[in-house]
């Protein structure tokens, strides 16, 4: 979640400077590597940061954590508050020494309820925020998106909400303490549209929105393949019922309207399956594409490097690593008007900024050295997860 969040704030122009404690941050560590501490996830999480090495549970490593912090706009960080507590992190220890601090605190879940001590990582919230159960209403059994859905969604309010309380420093003068929690983050997320007919008292329903909740509603095999056909409007279906060889069903009064459409989906769906067979994905994706119908192939993620259009949007790049070599990113998603993205750094080697940064905080050169000498006690290296 922090990695993500400060990754998002890093790529649109952030100084963030990632602190590690000295056996650096786990994700260094997962395979394949070239050189070591650093796994393909960490090259593109990381980009565009700087990183110190602190050990914040020594009393040197947890003051001049507090000296840096002083001149910081934001401090993010996922502990626990008793860790956070234990480490000098909260907010109350850091406004001491910056009273327009910004501190974000995401962790597993809110501090108020009686959950808030359990560890918490994406799998964990997956399930207990009703995403697994999704799967199970629909094909039968829980399961988990085979994604860090929850780390990068909960790492994206974290980033939002970072930037609208730097927004309203600006107006008032003053910091803030936020808290992003996994769980209520999540369960307000997977009910956006999954509260339905459950959102009235008495429910009018059962809990879920009718079209997510269809078995029906995935991708179609077509004469040689797999596509996404997803006629959407009332002018959408009329043409695709029409070129599918069902043109009556489109005055069927359970299809009339998407109102209509969306209680009877199942049974809509079930002639987009038949139909879908009888054509090879290439003449499907000509006919919607020329009608305008929403439509697209089912691409594999290794089919994503030669995508034309994300070729045609300089998406990827190759780079040269100082220590890692020729490596595969992406580029932020997100433009300013005509300002082109560009990397400003690669992901930085364990601790490679530290003395740096101590510097321009106004460590004196003995200072450093102590700190340095300090760490020299420490394991440096990781077990692998």
């Amino acid at each position: 979640m922090g990695p993500y969040a400060s990754h998002l704030l890093a790529d649109m122009g952030a100084d963030v400077v990632k602190l590690e404690p000295p056996s650096g941050d786990q994700l260094r560590y997962y395979r394949p590597q070239r050189s070591g501490a650093m796994s393909g996830m960490f090259l593109s999480l990381h980009r565009n940061k700087r990183s110190i090495v602190l050990d914040l549970k020594s009393d040197a490593g947890r003051g001049a954590f507090h000296r840096l912090a002083i001149n910081f706009d934001v401090i993010l960080h996922n502990f626990r508050p008793s860790v956070a507590t234990r480490l000098g992190a909260t907010f109350e220890q850091l406004r001491a020494s910056n009273p327009s601090v910004i501190v974000c605190k995401i962790y597993g879940f809110g501090a108020d309820g009686p959950y808030a001590k359990r560890p918490a990582y994406d799998d964990v919230i997956q399930a207990g925020s009703g995403i697994a159960d999704l799967f199970r209403r629909v094909r039968g059994e829980p399961q988990y998106v085979p994604s860090m859905i929850c780390d990068k969604i909960v790492g994206q309010a974290a980033a939002i909400a970072i930037l609208a309380a730097c927004y309203q420093r600006l107006t008032n003068g003053r910091g803030c303490e936020i808290e992003v929690p996994m769980f209520e983050t999540m369960v307000a997320f997977n009910l956006a549209e999954n509260l339905a007919s459950a959102a009235f008292e008495p429910p009018m329903g059962p809990i879920g929105w009718a079209r997510n909740m269809s078995p029906m509603r995935k991708p179609f095999r077509t004469a040689d393949g797999y596509a996404c056909l997803l006629p959407y409007s009332d002018r959408n279906w009329r043409d695709f019922l029409a070129f599918a060889g069902y043109p009556e069903v489109a005055e069927d009064v359970r299809f009339r309207t998407l109102a209509d459409r969306a209680q009877h989906i199942d049974e809509l769906y079930q002639y987009v399956e038949k139909a879908a067979r009888c054509r090879p994905t290439a003449e499907w994706l000509s006919f919607c594409l020329a009608h305008d119908i929403p439509c697209g192939p089912v691409a594999s993620l290794d089919e994503l490097w030669n995508d034309p259009h994300l070729e045609a949007a300089k998406m990827f790049q190759q780079l040269e690593h100082p220590t890692e070599g020729r490596y595969r990113l992406w580029r932020s998603p997100i433009r300013f008007d005509e300002i082109s993205w560009e990397l400003q750094r690669h992901a930085p080697r364990l601790g490679e900024h530290t003395d740096e940064v101590l510097a321009a905080a106004g460590f004196s050169a003995a200072e450093r050295a102590a700190l340095e000498d300090n760490l020299s006690g420490g394991n440096r290296s990781a077990a692998e997860p």
